[in-house]
């Protein structure tokens, strides 16, 4: 059973929520922020109910210690001072959410559960599992990246983290696309103020506008308070919306608005409120293919593609994945008995030949049941999960030829076919840069192409297809 640790100096408000909470939780209480350090530092909860109001240390300064020493416990603040400035300096110090007091038992229950649900549980590992790692070797602050294309990535960030013009980050599922935009964030003159993300699809649509623009007490039923929304939450900061793409028409209306005026109506106020907010969007759909569908509005797109960053897949970028398991070994070895696991070069092999339709995110997940279930230190292809054994429905060329499924020419054809179109990927295909990078002149490229029957066609088929 999940911990859930509630910290008020209120004994009524400590005792109902235990009452309420306990059919479902293990419920811990704290009357005070000083104890509520002890408790986290001898038991781990998995979440954390903090008052803001409290005597010697207030919810604020208990907040700012733990995420000193236990950045991975989310923690839900509880106000009854209903504040912008309280809640932006709630989120700016790593509170997942607010709530307002007296809040629905329902919401709460909600929050807590949905929270639990996005984070990996803390108790059921060992003390310092909850303390960050230090010593982890990464590229770009929390990325990892040696490739060409992912230097390129970086050096895109950097320019355009000074500018503070809208910024649209497209990739697959699982590419990094929030620690993209994390990293814009830090990077600008915006780093000290609120970093505040939302998943558009993650909230019900007809909630979504009042967690985007916040709403007024009698709005609408179940408004029993005023709440705060997330544009007015990032004000002088910066506001992250995930796939956006899933975003209603109606909210598209009120969203371009914004981005044209920088001020919104919260749900049910008739006064506009200006705020001064950096606006980073993504997704992992073709915005362009939704405009097609009357999905998405045009107008709003080219508001929100002032600047865009393509994170390329994993599997476009092996030679990042070797750095990258080992960078997920450090970081989480220290949940596993402090484990410290290697690769035989021939389980390498198996991990750049996976497809990787999970991208980094996959990647990490792997990495983390080797170290769970594994009891060796070596690992080979034999202890990786059969999903990778497997190779995807088609094996690579050189496994093929092994198997006697294929002769050596076809395999000759068919791997240098692979790596033109993979040179002409990462060279957005001018061929006289994939030329380079291949260390081939531009007309042998050419010949080669036409003999392949590598065509413009097949490019930008082959382009769509990855997309």
């Amino acid at each position: 059973m999940k911990k859930v640790l509630v910290v008020d100096d209120e004994p009524g408000i400590r005792d109902s929520l235990r009452l309420l909470l306990k059919a479902h939780f293990d419920v811990l209480t704290a009357e005070d922020g000083e104890q509520a350090l002890e408790i986290i530092r001898d038991q781990t909860p998995d979440i954390a109910l903090l008052d803001v109001m409290m005597p010697k240390l207030d919810g604020i300064e208990t907040l700012k210690s733990l995420r000193e020493s236990h950045t991975e416990i989310p923690v839900i603040m509880l106000t009854a001072a209903n504040t912008v400035r309280t809640a932006v300096q709630a989120m700016k110090y790593g509170a997942v959410d607010y709530l307002n007091k007296p809040f629905d038992v329902e919401e709460l229950t909600s929050l807590i559960v949905n929270t639990l649900e996005e984070t990996p549980s803390l108790s059921a590992t060992p003390k310092q599992a909850t303390a960050p790692v230090e010593g982890i070797p990464a590229d770009f602050g929390t990325m990892v990246g040696q490739s060409a294309m992912m230097k390129d990535l970086f050096e895109k960030v950097d320019q355009v983290a000074s500018r503070d013009t809208t910024v649209l980050v497209t990739g697959e599922s699982g590419t990094g696309k929030e620690l993209i935009a994390r990293q814009i964030h830090e990077r600008s003159e915006r780093a000290s103020e609120a970093f505040i993300a939302i998943n558009c699809a993650a909230i019900p649509e007809t909630l979504i506008e009042s967690e985007l623009f916040g709403h007024e007490k009698g709005a609408f039923t179940s408004a029993v308070e005023k709440r705060i929304g997330h544009f007015e939450l990032a004000d002088g900061g910066t506001l992250f919306l995930d796939e956006i793409g899933e975003l209603s028409m109606p909210v598209q209306v009120k969203m371009l608005r914004f981005l044209q005026e920088q001020e919104f109506y919260r749900v049910g106020q008739s006064t506009p409120i200006r705020v001064d907010v950096r606006v980073i969007a993504a997704t992992n759909k073709n915005l362009e293919e939704l405009i097609k569908e009357k999905k998405f509005r045009q107008d709003l797109f080219y508001r929100i593609n002032v600047i865009n960053l393509q994170i390329p897949p994993l599997r476009d970028r092996f030679e990042d994945i070797g750095p990258m398991a080992q960078h997920f070994v450090k970081k989480l070895g220290a949940q596993y008995g402090e484990r410290n696991v290697t690769f035989t070069p021939e389980a390498m092999d198996v991990l750049r030949d996976y497809q990787w339709p999970g991208n980094v995110r996959e990647l990490e997940n792997v990495i983390e049941s080797i170290l769970a279930l594994s009891p060796e230190d070596v690992i080979t292809p034999e202890i990786l999960p059969p999903k990778l054994q497997e190779r995807g429905s088609v094996a690579p060329v050189q496994f093929q030829v092994f198997e006697g499924d294929l002769n050596f020419e076809e395999a000759e054809r068919r791997f240098e076919s692979e790596m033109i179109i993979k040179a002409l990927k990462r060279t957005n295909y001018v061929q006289t840069r994939a030329a380079e990078l291949l260390g081939i002149s531009r007309r042998i490229l050419k010949y080669k192409m036409d003999k392949l029957g590598i065509s413009e066609e097949m490019h930008e088929a082959s382009s769509t297809g990855d997309s």
